[in-house]
């Protein structure tokens, strides 16, 4: 019990960083955003029947429009908008309810999901690197640790080199004076989030309906990519129309809340590849774990001294082994790259969403990761031609080809 206590607050510290940023980012309060992360990551546990690895917390899609719809509505308005948004993505899973599973293989075959899933770590690595290039010895300290602890570190130790990492740096940062205690002091012991309740208006509703479409692709990707790491077809067992409801109904929760939007946390998804521990109540624990620390002042406020280096060194790893995934997914479905249609596929949907491609036309803005992914499945409903694949891209590898996942 003690170990996936452990566990379950590491996964909590993987996401704390791009959780609490997203508010901060959209004049949100951080702590209704650990509240709102918390009872979203519940609702998913429990509607996929407790069986997908998941962390839900703050999209980054939506940052620039809470921002736009703030500063033109207020945020109680901005926060009824959101809350629609969270509609699209339950209506989609009723449409591949509808369709069945099926639907997904013929509209995403590897050559699509592949790249896709590589954009989601490649289009974030941006980010790593601006965190870590602040102090580029601490950044390599906890890259370093978690490498050396994940490759050889053995029994709990080496189910946790995300958290020893983050000490090791955390410890190298207040030795060279870059911790500031500040915010621990001023903070008191209980406080209760700034909930806020959302307003409803119609223009704000629909103006937020279109930005959906980017984490709606991004959830497909990111459950293929749970699945290839877990070893486990989640797309068909609980199914991709409940991971999909479940991310719906957890944003339209959150927005009740004053909390931002949900999503699945990618870099969550890279920590479970790199320590292979895949049980899905781990999740639960830090959803209860975040749930507790958003009326805790003086934690919240402990965890936000961690200097962005350290963080930024941890996710440089956390984001390339999501980008290997996607290389991975590739590999293990076999399609065919030696025809054009299929090269075609992968190098545009690459570029579209590395190169940050945005669309945008009056209020509609659709660009990066889902616009990456929506050209994707375009060109492979419009090109000639199949995929070819020996395997189709949600079936994962064998046990000898994907490894012996722990199972503790």
């Amino acid at each position: 019990m003690l170990r996936d206590l452990i566990l379950g607050v590491q996964m909590l510290f993987v996401a704390f960083g791009a959780l609490t940023l997203v508010p901060l980012l959209t004049g949100l309060d951080p702590s209704v955003a650990l509240f709102t992360a918390g009872v979203g990551t519940l609702i998913f546990y429990f509607i996929t029947q407790r069986k997908v690895p998941v962390f839900l917390a703050s999209s980054f899609a939506f940052i620039a429009p809470i921002q736009i719809a703030a500063k033109e509505w207020g945020i109680p308005v901005a926060l009824g908008g959101l809350f629609a948004a969270g509609f699209v993505h339950m209506a989609m899973s009723q449409v591949i309810r509808w369709k069945g599973v099926e639907f997904i293989d013929r509209v995403l075959p590897s050559v699509v999901v592949g790249p896709v899933i590589m954009n989601i770590g490649l289009a974030l690595a941006p980010v790593a690197v601006d965190m870590s290039k602040q102090n580029w010895f601490l950044a390599l300290l906890s890259l370093t640790t978690a490498i050396v602890v994940a490759v050889w570190g053995r029994g709990l130790l080496g189910l946790i080199p995300i958290l020893v990492a983050a000490a090791v740096g955390y410890l190298a940062a207040l030795f060279t004076g870059h911790v500031d205690f500040t915010p621990v002091r001023e903070a008191s012991w209980f406080a209760v989030p700034a909930f806020t309740l959302p307003e409803f208006r119609w223009e704000a509703m629909l103006f937020m309906l279109p930005v959906a479409i980017a984490p709606m692709i991004e959830h497909i990707g990111d459950i293929f990519a749970v699945g290839k790491v877990a070893g486990r077809d989640y797309h068909i067992d609980p199914g991709i129309h409940r991971t999909m409801f479940s991310d719906g109904l957890a944003t339209s929760v959150a927005a009740l809340f004053g909390g931002p939007p949900n999503t699945t946390y990618s870099e969550v998804t890279g920590a479970l590849a790199l320590i292979k521990v895949f049980k899905p109540h781990l999740m639960a624990i830090a959803a209860v774990a975040a749930v507790v620390l958003a009326f805790v002042g003086k934690l919240g406020a402990l965890l936000k001294t961690v200097p962005a280096p350290v963080m930024g060194g941890i996710l440089i790893l956390l984001f390339g082994m999501i980008a290997a995934v996607g290389v991975r997914t590739l590999v293990s479905a076999r399609p065919n790259l030696s025809a054009t249609r299929n090269l075609t596929i992968l190098a545009v949907v690459l570029i579209v969403g590395i190169g940050g491609v945005t669309l945008e036309a009056g209020a509609f803005k659709l660009g990066g990761i889902g616009l990456s992914g929506v050209v994707g499945v375009l060109l492979h409903l419009i090109l000639p031609g199949a995929p070819d694949e020996e395997t189709p891209s949600h079936i994962v590898d064998t046990p000898e080809e994907a490894g012996e996942f722990t199972d503790l």
